[in-house]
Parts: structure tokens; sequence; C-alpha cells
């Protein structure tokens, strides 16, 4: 049989079924403090692999550097409503913030720079950690899955999607600066857990710009003995072509299908329906 890079049995993932219903959408929350781990490359090329396989994705940019909503080709600044005035607009009809995308089955709630003022307006709030996990409900019939591009930090945007999710996904690195800060990451999963979420799961830790060289190799395996099966078998590999399909505002899953790297992400699209976490 087959073996992945940390030599454990497998066997590519089958294409799954087509679905003859939709929802209840599962929440996942893509989540790390350290920034320039690939969580927004991530959202959105899982994201658009899953739409490939006929399933109705939203991911919700809830990082005010926007870089999802641009990275599926829509301009948040020219559009009326965003994810922060969802959050703070209690009459508002979630559904006038969703915005379609141009690729079928794949929506998304834009972010701007306005999101950056939520972590201070939240202190006040009633019910401050539960704000997101309100402003989706509305939506969680219509998707199969909702995706949070979360931001670099652990304040209380994060923590607000870590209330609303139903598990995450830790994208790292293979770099050994990028492990590092797992730990911290952890704790606060642990806290959220105890005291708001306990049923908050942790889906898989994605490990990303891997490159075939002894340092990439040693922190894969360092990441393995952490988290041990809970890595998914499909690592994603550096790649130029990442870079060129955010250019081109559209996820490597659709701009370059054939390439290695949009393989690589099928294949994790595909784990997460084989696994049951995705219907």
């Amino acid at each position: 049989m087959p073996t992945d890079l940390l030599g454990r049995d497998y066997e590519t993932f089958a294409a799954p079924p087509a679905l003859n219903q939709h929802g209840p959408a599962r929440v996942i929350a893509m989540c790390n403090q350290k920034g320039g781990v690939g969580k927004t490359t991530s959202s959105i090329n899982i994201g658009g692999a899953l739409s490939l396989y006929g399933r109705r994705v939203l991911i919700v940019d809830f990082d005010p550097q926007g870089a999802a909503t641009v990275g599926l080709g829509i301009n948040a600044n020219s559009v009326d409503n965003t994810i922060y005035t969802a959050l703070f607009n209690p009459h508002m009809d979630v559904h006038d913030v969703v915005q379609h995308t141009r690729f079928p089955d794949l929506d998304i709630i834009p972010a701007n720079i306005d999101l950056s003022a939520a972590e201070i307006q939240l202190v006040t709030e009633v019910g401050r950690e539960q704000v997101l996990a309100g402003t989706l409900r509305a939506l969680k019939d219509e998707y199969d899955v909702i995706i949070i591009d979360c931001q670099p930090s652990l304040g209380l945007l994060t923590v607000n999607a870590l209330t609303a999710a139903d598990g995450v996904i830790i994208p790292v690195a293979a770099e050994f600066f990028a492990l590092r800060g797992v730990a911290l990451l952890m704790q606060s999963i642990e806290k959220v857990q105890a005291r708001i979420n306990p049923s908050l799961e942790i889906y898989g830790v994605l490990v990303t710009m891997y490159t075939r060289t002894l340092h990439s190799e040693e922190v894969l395996q360092r990441i393995y003995e952490a988290f041990k099966d809970k890595v998914f078998h499909s690592v994603i590999t550096r790649s130029i072509k990442l870079p060129d399909a955010t250019v081109a505002a559209a996820p490597i899953t659709m701009y370059a299908p054939e390439h290695k790297t949009a393989k690589e992400y099928r294949e994790i699209a595909r784990e997460l329906i084989a696994r049951g976490i995705i219907a």
C-alpha cells in the first residue's frame, strides 16, 4: 500500500458522491495566531475544492485585512455591507451580506478594514463571545460547510470564531518558527472548550509550504509527534502557482486544476468528506 510523507499507509481518497440535499453546515475555523502560514490560501482552496464536489460553501472573511475577499474577486470597499455590519446590526438580514462569487456553490461574507474596530466594540457587547455564532445561525441550513478565515491573533474575533465553530483546522507552515506558536493556540482552544463551546473539536492539522528539505521533514515529524493522526495525509507544497492564483482571484483548483497543489487541496477536501467531517 502507498504511504504518505510520514510513512502512514494511505491511498488517495475516492471522489465523493453527489448530495441529494444541502445543510446543515459544518462550521470550520481556519485558525492560527501566526501570520503567513496559509490560513487564507487554505480557506479559499479547500472551499474551492469542496464546491467542485458539489458542496455549497460559504467563506466568512474574519480578518480585517480582507485577503479572502480580495482572493475571490470581491472589492470589499465597494460593497455596502460586510461581516462588520452584520455583527453589530441586529436588524440586518445576514443574507444581504453574502456575496456570490463567479464560481458555482462558492459564496463569501466579505471583510475590510472596518472589522479592526470590532475587537474594541465587542468588549461591551452582551454575550460578546457568541456574536458571530448568532450572525451565522440563519445561514447554516443553506450550506454544507462554512469556513471562517480567522485573523492572525488570539483576540475576541478569534474567540468568536472558535465559539461559532464545530471544529478547527490548524494550518502550520513546515518551518520551525511556525510550529512554536501552536502551543498558545491550543491553550486558547482548550479554554473555549472548557468555558464556552465544549463540543469544539480539532478536525486536523494542515501542513503548508512544505519543501523537500531536511528542515521541512524534521518539522513535519515534530508536528506528527504533537498531533498524531490529526495531521492530514496530504501536505501542501510551496508553489509559485498559489500567488498566481491569488492574483487571478481564483482558487487554484479552478485556476490550474492539473497543478500538483490543486491536486493536494482536492485531496484534503476528499479526506474531510471521507472522515465524515463534511457531508
